[in-house]
């Protein structure tokens, strides 16, 4: 069984962070309390993946926190990459488990009942599900599933779900209450002026959250 928390999951986005950098974003996010990071970078290179990547492994080493990669396999690969996410235009689970391996986090996109409800337990691992809210950072998302749809995905996803779209501190506990295992975030911390304060906000509403 592979131990990873999706509680206070980190999307960088290199526009947003563009001021502090991806790097030290994450740095002080994890400070602050972030449990996973996601390199999601649409119009970098697969060697400019891995070289942001390995400082980012390298940032991040000792704390626990897992990086995964957002596509790019072979760069999953090249860092040493906790894990890696895809979408469902990316490339299909099974190829993608093929190529990572039996030990690799790989997470799914679902945004539809019936692509939660489809997910392989046996080769996926934790589905990204959304978007709760329509968001800038992400221009071509399918139409937002508010918490209602959360809930109903949440449930038919046979693994542990991650909420994403919009996210902020306020939505904490209604991202938890629709039975999702964590939330999602990139305005909410990427592009902030202090990004260690933020996270630890969203870190706090957390701890609030019923056991």
């Amino acid at each position: 069984m592979k131990a990873f928390d999706l509680s206070l999951y980190l999307v960088l986005d290199p526009s947003l962070c563009a001021q502090i950098g991806m790097v030290e974003t994450a740095r002080l996010a994890v400070a602050g309390g972030a449990t996973m990071v996601q390199l999601r970078d649409k119009r970098a290179g697969t060697s400019e993946m891995i070289q942001t990547g390995r400082a980012l492994k390298q940032a991040l080493g000792g704390t626990g926190t897992r990086l995964i990669v957002n596509d790019d396999v072979e760069a999953a690969i090249a860092i040493g990459a906790d894990g890696l996410h895809i979408g469902q235009e990316d490339m299909d689970a099974r190829t993608a488990r093929e190529l990572i391996g039996p030990e690799m986090i790989l997470g799914l996109s679902v945004e539809t009942e019936a692509l939660a409800a489809a997910v392989d337990p046996d080769l996926v691992d934790y589905t990204g599900v959304g978007p709760v809210f329509a968001t800038p950072t992400k221009a071509d998302h399918k139409q937002p599933i508010g918490f209602d749809g959360l809930a109903r995905l949440v449930q038919l996803s046979p693994v542990p779900s991650v909420a994403i779209g919009g996210l902020k501190a306020e939505h904490v506990a209604e991202v938890f209450a629709a039975g999702a295992k964590g939330l999602a975030v990139v305005s909410a911390i990427c592009g902030t002026p202090d990004p260690e304060a933020a996270t630890r906000r969203i870190a706090a509403e957390i701890r609030k959250v019923p056991a």
